[in-house]
């Protein structure tokens, strides 16, 4: 499947294409000059930058998106934030605008290719050679992540190849810009093309953190060493589908001649768990460059074994071994660019007087130089060659028995973690399996140390900054964070860990803190109708305190708890206070003045207040007789539920 947003460069070979704005003055500053490349996404110039008189690399929307009102936001803002960005294997971004309805992005302009386009001329790439490439890919996406961004869209098309050698990470922010917020008719579908990219998390939940970047440039570098992506399909939903529920192949199982050790960090990079990968670029950087010690120096594109040469060589390191010829080839490779035949400037009398003085020392040096190297062919002649067995998985002494009868030794010094290879045992050595050399020469080895592990520390106590701070120390970092209470250990603490203290792990791998929220609640008990002291006995036992106050009640006895603050079945906290109210029984009643008062009146009345009543007769009964005399006097209180006694005649 065709990425969607792939640069289509066309070149001088090709036909010359006519773009209405080439010629064109950008917003008063950036004078069009050449259509480099149009993708999916937007098209890119070569442009002058006419304040600065510089060249720069021009990238113009497509009207489509600029019509986006949303997009157009999303990517002034993410522009913005990408010009923050500084790092030599970052293709930097200058400035941002718009100009007539045009979207435009000015960056470096870095004249070379990218991954892609060496991908599509040589198919694959030897494994010394694609972690060449990955190495400085690895460190423009620390720098990003510690900066605090994520690319989101790391595939073949957006690392360039320089002229001078350099590799450069383009395109930081643009895949937010896009994928920020609602999708529109003018931005949906435009990631589709990197679905083959995209980690089993931006798949599922629209997210992504430094190890979604870890994932792509895992999946990168699977591509570089098997000339294919991981996954295939119809539409880009199947291939999404096979990143959240298939894993990535070891790329020896599609290609002969790739290390364990290489499968290793390619399995690693795209564990569809982002807590199983490397924690971030820096760690996968690390694990490739031990990996990367192994092997042989990279040969450049298309060049067979028994061919010498480099791949790529920075241009500083060109400068330090040849800088005459250095400078030489970039000046003529940009009066070519030119169609302008480069002119031999005249050299100044005194150098001229100096290259004939170093006539015949150069002479001599030339005669020096034919006779080591007819002395080196007549021995390389006379000597026995041998080829280098495979010794990997081998101890140091079955690989020293291999090698004794072909007059080899083996140099045993360097060791190295291993996930693959047991503790004792050969990696890989220098020359590697399959190389031809003189009999006496000396075999590096590396050899491994094991599995690299980490005891989990011991936290309990520690605060989480404290335990943050010593994971780190120990290689290892903080995962989850689960709350708990604890009767035992303060708030803010840590009770515990998961894994245990002592459990080995892998180099970053997390550890999950359980961390105290101090003493747990109590639900509070109802204790209404209970009396006072069994309630404050129960309190008591809870470890929760207790005020007392009493209140008069019809219905509840005296030293019955008629209620509680907080109510019952609150969570209340240890220590904390509990007030109970408990009845003094029923408030005493005031006595009427019933003299005179009729008998059934009387009655009535006292029964009425709470009294008992009793009643006697000192004449005899008369129906119609009244109060003369009452036993508790008129206006004075008396218990509710005592009894009155009335004289009646």
């Amino acid at each position: 499947m065709a990425n969607v947003d792939s640069l289509t460069v066309e070149t001088s070979a090709g036909p010359r294409i006519t773009d209405p704005l080439v010629g064109r003055l950008i917003d008063g500053r950036y004078r069009v000059e050449q259509r480099l490349a149009r993708g999916g996404m937007a098209t890119v110039y070569e442009a002058t930058d006419l304040r600065l008189d510089r060249v720069v690399a021009l990238k113009i929307m497509h009207p489509t998106l600029a019509e986006d009102s949303d997009f157009v936001s999303r990517f002034i803002r993410e522009a913005k934030s990408a010009a923050r960005l500084t790092d030599p294997h970052v293709v930097a971004v200058y400035d941002q605008g718009t100009d007539s309805g045009l979207i435009y992005l000015v960056m470096e302009y870095v004249p070379g290719r990218t991954v892609r386009d060496v991908l599509r001329e040589h198919g694959r790439l030897a494994p010394e050679q694609a972690l060449t490439i990955l190495d400085p890919v690895l460190q423009a996406l620390e720098a990003a992540h510690t900066a605090g961004f994520v690319h989101r869209d790391v595939k073949p098309e957006n690392v360039l190849l320089t002229d001078d050698g350099r590799v450069k990470v383009a395109d930081f922010g643009l895949a937010r810009a896009i994928s920020t917020g609602n999708s529109t008719q003018a931005t949906q579908g435009l990631l589709i093309g990197t679905v083959a990219y995209l980690s089993p998390e931006q798949v599922q939940r629209g997210i992504a953190d430094a190890r979604s970047d870890v994932y792509g440039a895992g999946i990168l570098l699977y591509e570089m060493l098997t000339g294919a992506v991981p996954f295939a399909g119809e539409t880009p939903l199947a291939v999404a589908y096979q990143h959240v529920n298939a894993n990535v192949p070891a790329p020896s199982s599609v290609r002969t001649g790739i290390p364990s050790s290489i499968d290793a960090l390619v399995i690693r990079a795209t564990q569809r768990d982002p807590d199983s990968r490397f924690a971030s670029a820096a760690s996968f950087l690390a694990e490739l460059r031990t990996v990367r010690a192994a092997l042989p120096a990279p040969r450049p594109f298309g060049v067979t074994e028994d061919q010498s040469a480099t791949l790529v060589v920075p241009i500083g390191a060109m400068a330090a071994i040849a800088p005459n010829q250095s400078r030489g080839s970039k000046t003529e490779k940009s009066s070519s660019a030119r169609g302008k035949t480069p002119k031999e400037p005249k050299p100044p009398k005194d150098r001229t007087r100096r290259r004939r003085r170093r006539g015949p020392i150069a002479l001599l040096a030339l005669l020096l130089i034919g006779a080591i190297v007819g002395g080196a062919a007549w021995f390389l002649g006379v000597a026995k060659t041998v080829t280098i067995p495979a010794l990997a998985n081998h101890t140091i002494a079955d690989a020293q028995d291999a090698l004794t009868p072909l007059e080899l030794t083996l140099a045993a010094t360097t060791q190295s973690f291993s996930e693959t290879v047991e503790a004792g045992r050969i990696i890989s050595t220098t020359p590697r399996p399959g190389a031809e050399v003189r009999q006496g020469t000396t075999v590096e080895a590396v050899v491994s140390k094991g599995p690299e592990r980490f005891l989990v520390p011991a936290l309990a106590g520690m605060t989480v900054d404290e335990a943050t701070t010593t994971l780190l120390e120990n290689s290892l970092t903080v995962g989850t964070t689960i709350s708990a209470y604890s009767a035992k250990v303060p708030k803010g603490a840590v009770i515990s860990t998961k894994p245990a203290a002592g459990v080995e792990l892998k180099r970053d791998q997390s550890v999950a803190l359980v961390v105290s929220k101090g003493l747990a609640p109590i639900p509070l008990p109802d204790y209404s109708g209970v009396a006072q002291n069994d309630a404050t006995a129960a309190l008591d036992k809870l470890g929760l305190k207790h005020t007392i106050t009493t209140e008069f009640s019809k219905t509840i006895a005296d030293g019955i708890v008629i209620s509680s603050t907080p109510k019952a079945g609150a969570s209340v906290a240890k220590g904390s206070s509990v007030a109970l109210v408990v009845s003094k029984g029923p408030a005493p009643v005031i006595v009427p003045d019933l003299y005179r008062v009729p008998e059934a009146d009387a009655r009535k009345t006292l029964t009425r207040l709470g009294f008992q009543v009793a009643v006697s007769y000192p004449i005899g009964f008369t129906p119609f007789g009244r109060v003369v005399k009452q036993s508790a006097k008129a206006g004075s209180s008396q218990p509710f539920g005592s009894t009155i006694s009335l004289d009646v005649v």
